[in-house]
């Protein structure tokens, strides 16, 4: 007789997903077939200083929130590869060379998928929203305590690119235009909306993208309003559609498998 053929796991419904940033760390169980929140997101603020312990000891705290046994996304500010944090962006130096992945297994006792923040942003929008189907080149940037960015080619992902930190005015141009300037500086949207231009021009002279998404929360409606009738670009130019619950959702989605 023939030797039985294993049954393949089905794909989980609902993965629990972490984004971690610079201010706040946020989870939820998430809906991976629909790309939604299966319930409400908690966020407890980033510990201070922001070690890879610290971190990780206010992740359990979210997985002990949720009840969760099952798979585990989580985004970090940084450059990830194969699970190891490679750069540290509004977090501890000591992230670099610090294995996300296995430091969660270890402390948590949970498989853990990591990926760098504004890739899993860009991963949910091009699965569920303002990139759903389009092909070509389609760019995310997200502009908040930084600028992120997640490239992509007819909806493969080009991981770890860091175009906040394309060289501007004698440094990075994340400080020239993110979001947190124009709170740090109380600027008007108008005053802004310059600065975001630079950065369009900066990256579409670069890399010529199709669609250029903007994420983060000034993608909200409300703030899209404000600044989007003052940008020009050749690319078509949307606002993001699941805003800041995306890291969240792409996380989950890249855990799923």
């Amino acid at each position: 007789m023939g030797k039985k053929k294993k049954k393949k796991k089905k794909a989980p419904k609902i993965v629990l997903g972490i984004d971690i940033g610079g201010t706040g760390i946020k989870g939820a169980l998430v809906d991976v077939r629909r790309g939604e929140l299966a319930k409400d997101r908690l966020r407890i603020p980033t510990p201070q200083p922001a070690t890879p312990e610290a971190v990780v000891d206010t992740v359990a705290q979210i997985v002990k929130h949720f009840k969760w046994k099952g798979r585990l996304g989580c985004t970090i500010p940084a450059r990830v590869r194969r699970g190891v944090v490679e750069t540290a962006t509004n977090i501890d130096d000591a992230w670099i060379g610090t294995n996300l992945q296995k430091l969660v297994g270890k402390r948590i006792g949970l498989r853990c998928t990591a990926l760098n923040d504004a890739d899993a942003a860009g991963i949910a929008e091009v699965q569920f929203g303002a990139g759903k189907g389009k092909k070509g080149v389609v760019l995310v940037l997200t502009l908040g305590t930084g600028i992120g960015s997640a490239l992509f080619v007819d909806g493969r992902l080009v991981p770890n690119t860091e175009f906040g930190h394309l060289r501007w005015k004698g440094d990075i141009i994340e400080k020239w235009a993110a979001n947190s300037v124009r709170e740090q500086n109380e600027m008007s949207w108008q005053a802004w909306a310059e600065r975001v231009q630079d950065t369009l021009d900066h990256v579409e002279h670069i890399l010529a993208p199709d669609r250029i998404i903007i994420g983060g929360g000034v993608s909200r409606q409300k703030r899209w309003q404000e600044y989007a009738h003052l940008l020009t670009t050749h690319a078509k130019l949307v606002p993001a559609a699941l805003t800041n619950e995306a890291g969240i959702v792409g996380a989950a989605w890249q855990a799923r498998k």
